[in-house]
């Protein structure tokens, strides 16, 4: 009697143990994200099912580039030695890629070509009565998220539109680049304290002068207000640079305007006033 209650107990067990495991090793499922390697010699590109609308590294030490203006579906990754980081790619239809990207001197693979089953998601998710997608929308769509990955870019690129500055007293005041993106333009504002005191920053304003004909003749004043501003510093200690970026609205001007960038010194007389024709910001990068 107790042999069969053992083998009753034994088969028992037999019948239920693939199913446990089963269960446990779903619940442990992982993704498992690709990993794409990039050096700074070489580009690596990387063709999308639809064209890019959006593409973000989560270091400066990567940079991921595509048409902005006229999407298209590649974009070129290149990196500098570093550590890891990863990168977030969106198509126009919505669809989300993720990889981890890293450094390596040398290359065994420069073409993505990636297909549609390697999407991780949708930017909008379409729920249903069951199953309850978290939204990303605002983590991806985050402007202010992608104001500070694109002016830290544009810092690390030190690319310039033309030689624009103003000296006064050992301090030196100059627009460095002017850069179109999406809407918005990205103004790149460097300034050097070559003097022997340090430098409090006050204010720094940009706005645009129209210059009024007749034989009364005067200026009219527009101040431009910033919808972001990065790395704004409160002080230039003496023998230092400071780099910013001030993102505006895009907007253009006429022959009879120019855009005044103006610096001016907390409890001091060291103010500049920088003045830039229209047609730096009439032809940004």
């Amino acid at each position: 009697m107790k042999n069969s209650i053992l083998i009753i107990a034994v088969l028992f067990i037999s019948a239920f143990t693939p199913r446990l495991c089963s269960a446990q090793t779903t619940a442990q499922t992982i993704t498992v994200l690709d990993t794409i390697y990039a050096n700074d010699t070489k580009n690596v590109a990387l063709f999308f099912p639809e064209p890019i609308r959006q593409g973000i590294t989560g270091s400066d030490n990567f940079v991921f580039t595509y048409n902005r203006e006229k999407q298209q579906y590649f974009g070129l990754l290149q990196a500098k030695p570093g550590k890891e980081s990863n990168l977030l790619v969106i198509n126009r239809n919505g669809s989300i890629f993720s990889y981890i990207v890293r450094y390596k001197s040398q290359l065994s693979k420069l073409n993505y070509f990636v297909p549609k089953s390697s999407s991780i998601g949708n930017e909008k998710p379409i729920l249903n009565d069951t199953i309850k997608v978290a939204k990303i929308e605002d983590s991806v769509d985050n402007k202010t998220f992608y104001y500070t990955k694109f002016s830290s870019y544009l810092l690390a690129r030190k690319q310039k539109i033309g030689t624009i500055q103003k000296r006064n007293q050992g301090v030196v005041l100059s627009v460095e680049n002017i850069v179109f993106d999406k809407e918005e333009l990205y103004f790149v504002i460097r300034v050097e304290n070559k003097s022997t005191l340090d430098y409090d920053l006050n204010f720094l304003n940009l706005s645009v002068e129209t210059r009024q004909k007749g034989k009364k003749k005067s200026l009219q004043k527009l101040f431009q207000t910033p919808i972001f501003e990065y790395n704004v510093p409160s002080r230039i200690a003496e023998g230092k640079v400071t780099r910013l970026v001030y993102v505006m609205p895009k907007f253009s001007i006429g022959n009879d305007r120019r855009l005044v960038v103006e610096l001016n010194e907390k409890d001091g007389e060291r103010d500049l006033k920088l003045k830039v024709s229209h047609k730096y910001i009439n032809n940004p990068n």
